[in-house]
């Protein structure tokens, strides 16, 4: 437990840095925005694969509360994560507007096409790196370590997700008790 505390504790120190960095660079970056839970939430467009309509997914037995199932993308089985659910809160409903944005992740075991469920999608929206905040120390409703910056748009804040982070397969492994320490049953041996 102190272990992920401490992994925690990095990652927001990482986030904040981030942040900084987007500051710093004075860019204009481009982000795809979304609603989920009544807040508005980005992601880098290049990140985003496509858009799809939410449908045909097939429910796995046996697998965290956040993770909704999958679906099959041109032949690609593409997991489908539940952001809500992933934040903490109870699991979405199913709305006209809620659909699955393909994003894909660079992990150490290479590239991956996730699906995350979202209530609804608005739009691309260009975000000046100076007009990114580091993201909260407290308050806010998700992880600070999820968070890249807080970026204004319009008197509004719209939260840059770092989408690496919220889509941590390491993580999300611990989180669903199948990680490598859980992969062997006490007391078996393995040959080396």
């Amino acid at each position: 437990m102190g272990d992920l505390v401490q992994a925690q504790q990095q990652a927001t120190q990482q986030a904040l840095t981030t942040a900084h960095q987007l500051a710093s660079a004075g860019e204009a970056n481009q982000y795809l925005t979304f609603t989920l839970a009544g807040e508005m939430f980005a992601v880098g467009i290049l990140n985003v694969k496509e858009i799809i309509e939410y449908g045909n997914l097939t429910e796995i037995p046996m697998m965290p509360h956040f993770i909704r199932g999958v679906i099959n993308l041109r032949g690609a089985v593409v997991p489908v994560i539940d952001l809500a659910a992933r934040f903490g809160a109870k699991n979405a409903e199913v709305g006209r507007r809620t659909c699955i944005v393909i994003v894909e992740v660079q992990q150490e075991e290479g590239r991956h096409d996730i699906g995350i469920m979202v209530d609804a999608v608005s739009e691309v929206l260009e975000i000046p790196g100076k007009e990114i905040e580091p993201p909260p120390a407290f308050g806010a409703k998700i992880r600070a370590d999820f968070i890249a910056g807080m970026g204004k748009v319009n008197q509004k804040f719209v939260i840059i997700l770092d989408i690496l982070r919220v889509l941590s397969t390491e993580e999300m492994a611990v989180i669903a008790g199948i990680g490598q320490a859980d992969s062997q049953p006490m007391g078996t041996v393995v040959a080396t």
